[in-house]
């Protein structure tokens, strides 16, 4: 529970300090106001995807003791290591947007596994969820009896 926490607040903290990188750096470069740029999204993919999804992750702890099954060190891994990779590669992309330089291929390949990544730690989250849930059900009908 501590660790969710502690994720929580860290990528809070990250989302607040990428939204003030992209108004100062778009600022400094002369970039246009307004112009799009992939910089804008690390600023919602951290505080949405990072700082909401594990506290609502947070509650579920709470209520069903999803820590208690197996998989869950599975999702907490593979879903932050996913949102880390695809923050560092929109910021990565924006930065070169508002260089004025080329991007590759090869960053938008990167931000694609980071995605997926955090697929694939949704998936594993709803896996961990399920069991815990029927569990809390059949407990909750059982003292009902």
């Amino acid at each position: 529970m501590r660790k969710l926490f502690y994720a929580a607040f860290a990528y809070m903290v990250a989302g607040v300090l990428s939204g003030l990188f992209y108004r100062e750096f778009t600022k400094a470069n002369g970039f246009p106001e307004g112009q799009a740029t992939q910089l804008a999204l690390v600023h919602t993919h951290l505080l949405v995807l990072g700082f909401a999804v594990l506290l609502i992750v947070l509650l579920l702890e709470k209520a069903f003791a999803l820590s208690q099954s197996r998989l869950f060190g599975w999702f907490f891994w593979t879903y932050n290591a996913g949102l880390v990779v695809t923050a560092a590669t929109l910021t990565w992309h924006g930065c070169l947007t508002v260089l004025g330089q080329q991007s590759s291929a090869m960053i938008s390949g990167i931000a694609g596994l980071g995605h997926i990544l955090l697929s694939a730690g949704m998936v594993l989250l709803f896996l961990a969820l399920r069991p815990r849930m029927l569990a809390a059900a059949r407990a909750q009908a059982q003292a009902s009896a």
